[in-house]
């Protein structure tokens, strides 16, 4: 029997968000080729950053109110003639609320790690933590784009360009405009919430053992032997996702 320090899942859930008419942050050079584009499209949205932060609810105890920001890179196609498509991007920024049970601590957790600032503090270590609110974990994956549009004025939204954190601006390839955006995004998330708080349990275990299999480095003056070896990826050509019927389970296009 050992003991094992973990976080323990009180409470989550899952939510398909559809976040309509969602303005861009263009770059400058985006807003110089908007003023000159006739057609405009969002091709990608990739997450880059998302902050959650944390707040009791009113006269429900154990319950908290998540307030979720989600910060996307947009890739945008615009059409400046016949013939001449150029690329640009902009940051999309989306708010979601989620009030899920994280129970109620009685003890402050306080961490220790490592530090370069020597004897005077706590002997070159350093404590972070030292709340009672439990851990929320934000999971998503890469939104959809479901629709573009440009506007005659600029739309509305949760924050300005200069609320934009410059870890987020670092995924660009230049600096955001000054002036409001007139396009707008549709976007389509798939998203995970839940929150934790850290748990002891005594479990069963036994001795991890070394594996008796050694290691072995491919031969590199033959790299196409190596090649011969691999397994055709029958599934990457399958446009269902799934298993092409005749095909073994594993996926292998052969039996050698």
């Amino acid at each position: 029997m050992v003991c094992v320090d973990t976080c323990r899942v009180l409470d989550s859930c899952r939510d398909k968000d559809c976040f309509e008419d969602v303005r861009v942050f263009l770059t400058c050079p985006g807003v110089e080729m908007l003023n000159r584009a006739g057609a405009v499209r969002a091709k990608t949205a990739k997450v880059v950053w998302a902050c959650v932060d944390m707040d009791n609810v009113p006269f429900n105890r154990g319950f908290y109110q998540l307030l979720i920001r989600i910060y996307c890179r947009v890739g945008l196609e615009m059409c400046l003639g016949q013939g001449n498509t150029q690329e640009a991007e902009g940051i999309a920024v989306v708010e979601k609320k989620v009030v899920l049970y994280g129970g109620e601590g009685s003890v402050s957790v306080f961490r220790s790690e490592l530090s370069d600032t020597g004897f005077c503090s706590c002997g070159g270590k350093s404590t972070v933590g030292g709340n009672t609110l439990p851990q929320a974990v934000f999971e998503v994956a890469d939104p959809i784009v479901l629709d573009t549009r440009v506007n005659e004025c600029a739309c509305p939204g949760c924050c300005s360009a200069d609320d934009v954190p410059e870890r987020v601006t670092a995924y660009l390839s230049a600096p955001l405009a000054d002036c409001p955006s007139r396009v707008t995004v549709s976007l389509g998330f798939f998203s995970v919430v839940r929150i934790e708080r850290p748990a002891q349990y005594l479990i069963s275990a036994v001795e991890y053992s070394v594996p008796e299999k050694q290691c072995a480095a491919p031969p590199v003056e033959d790299a196409c032997s190596l090649f011969r070896q691999m397994a055709f990826p029958t599934a990457e050509f399958s446009s269902s996702g799934s298993p092409v019927p005749g095909a073994p389970a594993d996926g292998c296009g052969s039996c050698c």
